[in-house]
């Protein structure tokens, strides 16, 4: 079972810190990942290492920055870095540092594999001025093919120009366990409300169940939750009916 962590699993906060996971959503994870044949994986933008701060539940697999690092249950792997891509990714926080010191509100998270720039807070009548910048920042640099560009809820993500997303991580972390359970039938299931958990809807389809968190709008999940307490509902009911067996 793949979960999303902020909008999923944690209600959204006003700024990433604040951001928690009810006490009995974890108590829900951490049943279900002693249960007999059920894996849980968390893939988040955060950082794996504030992901794990954050669940602190033993067992699981962990996936920071979108997928680039994962972490937990017999799995490792980061994807590495260029130099080039590096150097790029300093320039940009640089760049958006001295144009948006000014705008109240911005919030900058350097991920090291990826740049967050949250507007969550930012005044509404500022917010189509900091698109503007952000696309003016990102665009030479799009052009070259050194960064992407991704937007989320009411946060932009400079990632790396690179192949790799969250459907490509689950598609890795399910063919990983595929090996470990000598290839027998795996259904995998994954809740999101992200933009960027599309690429898992989209990994997933007729492979397994794909939930998206909150209006759905023109998601490609099969089915939607309105928020993150019909997420602890659903775990609970999975949790019993995998008792009741």
């Amino acid at each position: 079972m793949f979960f999303d962590f902020d909008g999923t699993l944690a209600p959204i906060a006003g700024t990433p810190d604040k951001a928690f996971i009810p006490k009995i959503t974890k108590e829900l994870l951490g049943k279900l990942s002693r249960a007999p044949g059920c894996k849980i994986v968390v893939i988040s933008g955060r950082k794996i290492k504030d992901l794990k701060n954050k669940i602190k539940v033993k067992g699981i697999v962990y996936s920071g920055n979108h997928g680039f690092e994962i972490s937990g249950g017999g799995l490792k792997r980061k994807i590495p870095l260029s130099r080039k891509y590096k150097k790029v990714l300093g320039k940009i926080r640089n760049d958006v540092e001295r144009n948006l010191s000014k705008i109240k509100g911005i919030l900058l998270e350097d991920k090291k594999y990826s740049l967050s720039i949250h507007y969550r807070l930012v005044n509404k009548k500022h917010i189509p001025l900091v698109k503007n910048i952000i696309s003016d920042i990102a665009s030479g640099y799009q052009v070259k093919n050194e960064i992407k560009l991704r937007c989320g809820k009411k946060v932009f993500e400079i990632v790396p120009p690179i192949e790799w997303d969250k459907g490509k991580a689950v598609s890795w972390i399910l063919k990983k366990q595929g090996y470990f359970l000598k290839n027998k039938t795996i259904l995998p299931f994954y809740f999101g409300d992200d933009n960027t958990d599309e690429d898992a809807f989209d990994a997933l389809k007729d492979k397994g169940i794909t939930v998206f968190i909150g209006d759905p709008g023109f998601s490609k999940a099969e089915y939607y939750l309105k928020n993150t307490v019909e997420v602890r509902k659903i775990l609970k009911h999975i949790l019993e009916t995998m008792r009741n067996k």
